[in-house]
């Protein structure tokens, strides 16, 4: 009977060399573990799935290398985030991946528990545990340029007096930046546009976002609505579509990664303008590559436009070419600090201060 087990544990390593190893792949392991939204969030969990994958040299449809190399967990309730981190490190993968502030309580428990497992976190620090490696990203940055696109893009269109809007998901300092960003940067050519904000308080309720967006396009002329809400900003992309469809000129803006095909509804025609790319992906990229060199150190990495680590998108041959132009200079200055945009760890009271003069929604 031993000897039985013995053989089966051997195929079982056999299997695991000729998998990751034999096809060419990295021999580490990873988990990634998502919030609620899961990688069909076709936002932020999506693009660290894509790091994962292409890590691995894999794609989409086919993931050689899943449940083997690599493999998702779950986390559906913020109370489950203990007890789920602390199984994932029970099974100590080499890396484990966590997308999102909402793991920062969760993580600062567990981590400490298991100092020899490694992990790498996502938009929030956890400086008591030297196992994790964090990374942040200046959203403001990004999100200012994709306010500015908006505004720019509303006045190439001859467009009268024109709204724009926020919805977020769960009220935190790290959508606080995409929010306060998108805003500087609207004002930055419109100082007196309206703006209207509404958070769902979830990542999952696309109906919530599209019940407001309708609401918005239909009855405030908002011209474009910035989402980051995971998941639930999908409603507004949808809702974009249906209006676009209808021959209005209104605009939905994409999070995190470019959102293009989530808005398309013709031939080349997409109802997102453009998106505001946060490369969560070669931040896992990095991480994971940082295990295999055995080079892994933890702590706190921020990442802004000078690190080409956001930005925005030109997918959409909608977006005006003159508006494009004008994009890359402002972007050269805000690299350059000559342009200088207020972020929550950077200046708290002013992005306080931002947020307080536009028009919230219940």
């Amino acid at each position: 009977m031993k000897q039985r087990a013995l053989f089966f544990i051997c195929l079982a390593c056999v299997f695991l060399i000729f998998s990751c190893k034999g096809k060419e792949k990295p021999s580490i392991t990873a988990k990634l573990v998502t919030e609620g939204s899961g990688i069909n969030d076709r936002s932020y969990n999506a693009a660290a799935w894509e790091g994962v994958l292409s890590f691995y040299g894999d794609v989409r449809g086919e993931e050689e290398g899943f449940g083997v190399c690599y493999d998702i967990v779950p986390c559906r309730e913020t109370a489950q985030m203990v007890s789920v981190l602390k199984q994932v490190a029970t099974d100590a993968p080499d890396l484990i991946i966590t997308t999102g502030f909402v793991f920062q309580s969760a993580l600062s428990f567990v981590a400490p528990i298991f100092p020899d497992q490694k992990f790498l976190n996502i938009d929030s620090t956890v400086d008591e545990a030297s196992n994790v490696l964090s990374f942040l990203f200046a959203a403001e940055e990004g999100s200012f340029l994709v306010g500015v696109a908006a505004a720019l893009q509303s006045i190439a269109d001859g467009v009268a007096n024109p709204s724009f809007g926020f919805i977020g998901g769960i009220p935190g300092d790290i959508i606080l930046d995409f929010e306060v960003g998108y805003i500087q940067g609207i004002r930055h050519v419109l100082p007196d546009a309206p703006i209207y904000e509404y958070y769902a308080g979830d990542w999952t309720k696309p109906e919530l976002a599209a019940a407001i967006a309708k609401e918005w396009y239909d009855e405030k002329n908002v011209y474009a609505i910035y989402s980051a809400a995971g998941a639930t900003g999908n409603g507004t992309i949808a809702q974009a579509v249906a209006h676009r469809k209808l021959g209005k000129n209104v605009w939905a803006i994409g999070v995190d990664r470019d959102q293009f095909e989530e808005g398309s509804y013709g031939v080349g025609k997409s109802a997102v303008l453009t998106s505001m790319v946060k490369k969560v992906d070669q931040a896992v990229k990095y991480g994971l590559s940082q295990v295999q060199k055995n080079t892994f150190a933890g702590g706190t990495v921020v990442l802004g436009l000078k690190q080409g680590a956001v930005g925005y998108t030109v997918t959409n041959e909608d977006f005006n070419a003159d508006v494009k132009k004008q994009m890359t200079g402002i972007m050269a200055n805000i690299i350059a600090e000559n342009i200088k945009v207020a972020g929550v760890q950077t200046d708290r009271a002013k992005v306080l201060d931002i947020v307080s003069t536009i028009k919230g929604e219940m």
